[in-house]
């Protein structure tokens, strides 16, 4: 029992060096200098040149509060959205109910790139090109989300929520003091799946956006390597990059402990 628990640290320790070692190697590598990357790290000097650089060559603040406002509303929004219809799918019953959610599921069989086209018309049809709508409002709509928070209602027991309407609750009021308590672990992974999603987002911010104003940071760190001519500024690119990758692990440390729980305690603790 103790070598069997010895192996299995020994593999969970080594699995976690394998996923920090990039970062590590990233973020020496942006403190090295362009002209030190591929030198001895012996004689290497650290400095933060190249985030100085960084700053100054394209407006990263921009970019990066662009990402983060785009990321946090449509983060906000999915999961308000899937959370209620989600619920429905999973309590009410109504005639066609099954048939509407098999074609929500339909949808999820269609490859995004499909509906560029499409929702790209759209979005200038109602003159929302290079803006925040643009950004936000396509990403708080998901097949994926209505389904994750449907299937996870469903495994809810239906005892504390007819307890509430015995208490005198309306469906609405039994959704929010009963059914989303219950159903915080499924909110915080959803929350932190649809971050990460938004937030590395290329094609459709690429598509959408035509000024560095509007600018999200995936796009911007792309606009910023195809800016190299004769020589890659590795420092510069990995800073960025290191910068990026920030707010997606602060969100997942966040969130981590909330991905685990009882479906019942949120109920039961408040």
């Amino acid at each position: 029992m103790i070598m069997k628990k010895i192996i299995l640290y020994t593999i969970l320790i080594l699995t976690a060096f394998s996923m920090i070692i990039p970062f590590a190697a990233m973020f020496l590598i942006s403190l090295s200098g362009n002209e030190n990357i591929f030198s001895d790290y012996k004689n290497i000097n650290l400095s933060f040149c190249a985030y100085k650089n960084v700053f100054h060559s394209i407006p990263l603040v921009r970019y990066f509060i662009n990402s983060l406002l785009v990321a946090l509303i449509t983060t906000a929004g999915q999961v308000l959205v899937s959370s209620l219809a989600g619920y429905g799918f999973a309590r009410l019953k109504f005639r066609g109910s099954e048939f509407l959610f098999f074609i929500v599921i339909l949808t999820m069989l269609v490859p995004s790139q499909v509906n560029i086209v499409p929702l790209f018309y759209i979005m200038s049809k109602l003159g929302w090109i290079n803006t925040y709508q643009a950004l936000i409002v396509p990403g708080i709509f998901g097949a994926f989300g209505v389904f994750f928070m449907r299937q996870y209602f469903i495994k809810i027991s239906t005892e504390l929520e007819d307890a509430s309407k015995l208490d005198g609750c309306n469906v609405f009021q039994t959704f929010i003091h009963v059914a989303l308590p219950c159903a915080i672990p499924a909110i915080a992974t959803l929350s932190i799946f649809t971050f990460v999603t938004t937030w590395n987002s290329f094609m459709w911010p690429m598509i959408v956006t035509n000024t560095d104003s509007m600018r999200t940071l995936a796009v911007g760190l792309a606009i910023f390597k195809g800016s190299f001519r004769e020589i890659t500024m590795w420092g510069e690119l990995t800073a960025c990059s290191f910068i990026c990758s920030i707010p997606v692990i602060t969100v997942f440390i966040i969130g981590k402990k909330y991905l685990i729980n009882n479906p019942q305690a949120g109920a039961i603790k408040g």
